[in-house]
């Protein structure tokens, strides 16, 4: 007789395996945020980012996506809302915490906020200005050798070791942004917020930078939380998809289930 027969005959449920879920990298909750006095840009905004998922937030213009991604760290202050990340309490920082928080997560925009005239491989060294201060962050020609070789390979990451010595203002808009992305990576975050990284490059270069820039976040099993006006993209490049509308979170459903005629409707 097994052991389970056993107990079962003894007239003792077991007790069934409790699934325990992992803890979000990212909790927001009630989240509201307003400018000049006017009505809220958005409120009672809730969602969570479990680590490694991907999540896409799309939007009509002016709903205020780039603003809920801002508040997360504190760029803009919300107004009210609880805002956990990594189990701390955002909105209760000091500022040396916040900094020392903000060093975990990466930042991709639309401008990718190169300095131009210094070169690809000192940009990307920037990186690592998150977590740690001195000369040897400021050049190239200052850092030590493990920083230079790290930045390297970040920017082999995104295939332009080859550019590490090109001044940043004479790449071309998808090799920038690569740069951008291989300074994220120099930062080793945890998580990774993008504000539609790739709408500034045309149709071609958006969808080769997109596929590679998701790609790396998945190998390194980053958690990303990205804003995009392409539905494409959103559906393509995420696990499950946030639908800000008229102030308030209006969708929030696995990608699988979405489909670009039905978020085209999401707008009207």
């Amino acid at each position: 007789m097994s052991a389970q027969a056993a107990v079962l005959i003894a007239g003792v449920i077991p007790t069934p395996a409790v699934r325990t879920l992992p803890t979000p990298e990212l909790a927001v909750s009630g989240l509201a945020k307003g400018f000049d006095r006017g009505a809220p840009v958005f409120s009672d905004v809730s969602f969570d980012l479990a680590p490694g998922q991907s999540v896409s937030l799309i939007g009509p213009n002016g709903a205020g996506k780039s603003t809920v991604l801002r508040c997360c760290v504190r760029l803009i202050e919300p107004d009210h809302g609880s805002i956990r990340l990594f189990e701390t309490e955002v909105c209760s920082l000091g500022y040396a915490a916040l900094r020392t928080l903000r060093a975990k997560v990466g930042f991709v925009f639309q401008r990718h906020n190169l300095v131009p005239r210094l070169s690809v491989l000192t940009n990307v060294i920037h990186g690592a200005q998150a977590r740690q201060s001195g000369p040897g962050t400021w050049f190239h020609g200052l850092a030590p050798r493990r920083l230079r070789e790290e930045a390297l390979h970040c920017l082999d990451l995104v295939g332009l070791a080859d550019l590490a010595g090109r001044r940043a203002d004479h790449l071309s808009g998808g090799q920038s942004q690569r740069v951008a992305i291989a300074r994220a990576l120099m930062q080793r975050p945890r998580i990774v917020f993008a504000d539609e990284p790739v709408a500034s490059l045309d149709p071609s270069a958006g969808e080769e930078v997109m596929g590679l820039f998701v790609d790396l976040i998945r190998r390194h099993k980053l958690s990303l939380l990205f804003t995009s006006h392409n539905l494409r993209h959103a559906i393509d490049y995420s696990d499950r998809l946030l639908g800000l509308r008229q102030g308030r979170l209006q969708l929030d459903a696995p990608s699988a289930c979405q489909d670009v005629e039905s978020l085209r409707a999401f707008y009207a």
